[in-house]
């Protein structure tokens, strides 16, 4: 089978996001990727599960996870019956689909094209595990080269030895538009704020791009104003965990000050992705609070005296009125104007791929 991951970085590679085999599920840690390359092996689909809210896998990192964990519980009930392997998937469906709150719509997509692999293999009397392992790579296939065609847009709107700020990881839009850059041969200075407390943008984004062969640029948090002023930013753009239909972006938090910024400084901000048809407004998503420990630390070392409060909002909204076009896989859409994508009969990224 044809790979959409050819030419990507090492951490775009489908091995090195998540993989089945032999009744384990081998994860990349990019809590210390790239200082360190350590995978965590699961032995059984909650462990999985746990990985992903643990963080071990992050951006689109949990949607390949999820699918190589359905392949893993077809392996763990394959002595059962079949009505109880059907019972026994729907179960690690629900739990890994609700590894994460805010990204609960997407992952049920993920479980659900294993849970109709699954069927099919029932059909076919082929080995279950197998079959869900290879749907799952037959929709990252899908999904990578959607994306690339996303990259397509995205690039367009790039000036030649343009700067690019992006934020926190985008996963596949990063590393597939770096890749449409170098094949038009576009010169890129990308600048990476670090996207504490994971660091993110420094461990994985900064990575990529430097494995790729761009120009790539660490910084802290609290400089993205002054360098888009002085570095003479051409475009800010992130993807997003959710694009509500109604225009409002749910990213990594940090997203809406940066989209504020870049506003102000008559800078356009292009968010990556497909709408979310299961997310009519911003009222339909559910912002993860996450462990605010995290927030008095830095990579493991303590940063804050005991007794001082934290707090870790893990994704924050940006409006619609500062975000200037959604970059799909149909063209670049007003925030305002998602509807329309909807009625293309697109099924956005995550669609059933059986």
């Amino acid at each position: 089978m044809e790979r959409a991951d050819q030419d990507l970085a090492f951490m775009l590679q489908y091995e090195n996001v998540a993989w089945y085999e032999n009744g384990r599920v081998r994860i990349l840690d990019r809590r210390c990727y790239p200082r360190r390359v350590e995978f965590v092996e699961c032995a059984h689909y909650q462990d999985v599960a746990k990985a992903v809210t643990d963080m071990v896998t992050q951006s689109a990192g949990p949607y390949t996870a999820a699918a190589m964990g359905m392949a893993l519980a077809a392996y763990e009930c394959r002595e059962k019956s079949v009505d109880a392997q059907r019972a026994y998937l729907r179960a690690a469906a629900d739990c890994i689909a609700n590894a994460r709150p805010t990204t609960v719509q997407r992952m049920r997509q993920v479980c659900d094209t294993a849970l109709k692999a699954a069927e099919a293999a029932f059909a076919s009397g082929e080995n279950v595990a197998e079959a869900i392992k290879a749907n799952a790579i037959k929709a990252n296939n899908a999904r990578y080269n959607k994306i690339g065609v996303m990259a397509s847009y995205l690039v367009d709107m790039f000036p030649d030895k343009g700067a690019v700020m992006t934020q926190c990881f985008g996963e596949t839009i990063v590393g597939q538009m770096l890749k449409v850059a170098r094949a038009r041969g576009k010169q890129l200075r990308i600048f990476c704020p670090e996207t504490r407390p994971y660091f993110q943008g420094a461990r994985l984004t900064a990575t990529v791009c430097h494995d790729m062969g761009f120009d790539v640029t660490v910084i802290t948090d609290n400089m993205p104003a002054f360098v888009m002023e002085r570095e003479h930013i051409d475009v800010f753009t992130s993807a997003a965990d959710v694009i509500c239909m109604d225009g409002h972006v749910v990213n990594k938090v940090g997203t809406f000050q940066i989209a504020i910024v870049a506003k102000y400084m008559g800078i356009p901000y292009y968010v990556t992705g497909a709408p979310d048809m299961g997310h009519p407004d911003i009222h339909s998503v559910n912002i993860e609070m996450r462990d605010p420990a995290f927030v008095l630390e830095a990579m493991g070392v303590k940063t804050a005296c005991d007794g001082v409060k934290g707090y870790y909002p893990a994704f924050d909204v940006t409006p619609p009125a500062l975000v200037s076009g959604v970059v799909t896989d149909n063209g670049i859409y007003c925030p305002y104007d998602l509807k329309r994508y909807a009625q293309t009969g697109n099924k956005g990224e995550y669609e059933l791929v059986v």
